[in-house]
């Protein structure tokens, strides 16, 4: 039987030895002149990653949070790019955060993340393969801002009010609770494979609104969701779609050397810091991510009314998850007294 410290240093030997990797393969698959002249050709996608990476690792946002709105708004990158640039890139960032969150021994909850996964990965075929072709990208973009948005008030809410959860973990399954995490996989595959990211957000939401699970605890779990859900992704892009080429690829190899190193970085801030402290950096990047797809699209009266109805939907259905919440907990106190 593997003890419990060999275990993690195992895990540190992975972590290291993936991030070994990657600087390894970028130096030598096209040889070190064609990698360094990429990464000069492409620097702005590596420098805007640095901020996107760390974001990645250490909160439940994505590195698409950062990456999409200044890639399509300050480099004029197609929104499709943009997108599939995103799901590929956190395959690397999201890994190699997710192999350090494990190293550093961080609590996660693998029965939970199973579940999830399962439907995610479901979830981001029937987005990535069926979806995307019929839908609008900027409608998607203004529904998932508008849930962000409205997940974002709602947890600034109950911070003001001090109605923060201390529960770390989910403990007490009940039998709808497969289910519900299935669901919750499938409905942010299928947003990850339209806009990029959103597995680790609807995931995140559901852990924090409707299973009381604390922020700081629900964060490693949606990373290491969105890490295995990118994968997923970009095994979609490359191998079933075929649509996984230049210029994206070339974007994905400027910026694979730096989100090796700073969503670990990212996953180690997050570790550190207190959970008022992350709530705070999570309510300015959603703060972010509204006000910069307000100046992407066009506010034609068919974008503002997809907003508004969006907005609403999502906090109907987070009122309805907190309630939840509250009846799950009176039948599982009523089980243990």
């Amino acid at each position: 039987m593997i003890r419990k410290s060999s275990r993690t240093n195992y895990a540190r030997v992975i972590s290291f030895l993936f991030i070994a990797a990657v600087w390894i393969t970028w130096f030598f698959i096209h040889g070190t002149g064609s990698a360094l002249s990429n990464l000069k050709e492409n620097w702005e996608i590596a420098f805007t990653m640095i901020f996107g990476s760390m974001v990645a690792g250490g909160t439940s946002m994505g590195g698409g949070a950062v990456a999409f709105p200044v890639m399509t708004k300050v480099l004029e990158i197609s929104p499709y790019e943009a997108k599939m640039f995103s799901l590929a890139i956190q395959s690397i960032g999201m890994t190699s955060a997710s192999l350090m969150i494990v190293a550093l021994k961080i609590k996660v909850n693998w029965k939970l993340i199973l579940w999830i996964s399962l439907g995610g990965i479901l979830g981001i075929l029937l987005g990535a393969v069926v979806l995307f072709p019929l839908m609008n990208p900027t409608s998607l973009k203004i529904i998932f801002s508008s849930m962000v948005g409205v997940f974002g008030i709602v947890l600034w809410s109950q911070r003001n009010k001090g109605q923060n959860s201390n529960i770390t973990d989910l403990t007490n399954w009940s039998k709808s609770d497969k289910f519900i995490l299935l669901l919750t996989g499938f409905c942010g595959g299928v947003i990850s494979g339209l806009v990029g990211n959103g597995i680790d957000v609807v995931s995140f939401t559901v852990m924090v609104l409707l299973f009381g699970i604390c922020e700081k605890s629900a964060t490693p779990n949606s990373v290491i969701l969105m890490a295995i859900n990118a994968v997923a992704g970009l095994f979609i892009h490359q191998f079933i779609l075929g649509d996984f080429t230049n210029p994206v690829t070339n974007y994905w190899y400027a910026a694979a050397p730096v989100v090796v190193l700073g969503a670990p970085l990212g996953a180690i801030i997050c570790k550190w810091i207190s959970p008022k402290q992350l709530v705070r950096i999570l309510l300015v990047l959603i703060g972010l991510e509204v006000l910069f797809t307000l100046i992407l699209i066009d506010h034609s009266p068919v974008n503002t009314i997809i907003f508004l109805a969006s907005s609403i939907f999502f906090w109907i259905s987070f009122a309805v998850m907190k309630n939840s919440r509250k009846t799950r907990e009176q039948l599982i106190n009523s089980k243990v007294t």
